[in-house]
């Protein structure tokens, strides 16, 4: 079934020309796609308008088939598709990792000590055990990159929109990350430059090109 469907979206910023012009693009469960673009081409776009965080001058969106019209339309959609964003400091906020990971479980009603449970499972399954403590502002890149994860993934998800998850990634920590996520059952749409990451972790891949996605 499908859990999310653009059809014919076009989207422009505001004093430039449209980043899309009736694009369509959908997400299914089990499915894995990789998407592909050169800087610029709109791959984090795509994931914003997906989520209602940005809205089309025109066509529509569709989340489990019913048309999204407004905020209330997407916060069901939310619950289930997880959203990594491609800069981690949009994504940590608190004090501590494990403030971090607990907010979005504590924030969907999970009591403190369920919450507890999924930070130390969380951030078991991405190496991370003994991260709790850590203060976040103190991490490196890759460490934020994956504390970000963590947060999407304790949220418990269906599936994930992954913006250049393995950037500032050492060897051993992508690898990680790859293992945690071939484990899963999640589905994905996964965009970045590493064409090699997108051939070990997705069924299809598309190529985002002067507004158009491409096989």
């Amino acid at each position: 079934m499908e859990m999310i469907r653009l059809e014919g979206v076009t989207y422009a910023y505001p004093g430039r020309p449209p980043v899309f012009n009736a694009i369509d693009f959908s997400l299914s469960e089990g499915q894995r796609l990789g998407i592909l673009g050169p800087n610029g081409a709109g791959k984090s776009t795509l994931f914003q308008l997906c989520l209602g965080l940005l809205h089309p001058q025109e066509g529509k969106v569709y989340a489990r088939g019913r048309l999204c019209q407004g905020e209330k339309d997407f916060r069901p959609l939310r619950r289930e598709l997880g959203y990594l964003f491609q800069d981690p400091d949009d994504q940590l906020f608190c004090l501590t990792v494990a403030e971090d990971v607990a907010f979005g479980p504590l924030n969907l009603g999970k009591g403190r000590q369920e919450a507890q449970r999924l930070v130390a499972q969380t951030l078991a399954s991405l190496g991370m055990a003994d991260y709790g403590g850590r203060l976040t502002y103190q991490l490196s890149g890759g460490e934020k990159r994956l504390v970000s994860l963590a947060t999407v993934l304790a949220m418990e998800p269906k599936a994930l929109l992954l913006d250049e998850p393995s950037t500032g990634l050492d060897s051993e920590r992508a690898a990680i990350m790859e293992e945690m996520l071939d484990r899963s059952s999640l589905s994905w749409a996964m965009v970045s430059h590493d064409l090699g990451l997108l051939e070990r972790t997705c069924h299809t891949i598309l190529r985002l090109e002067n507004g158009n996605l491409k096989t």
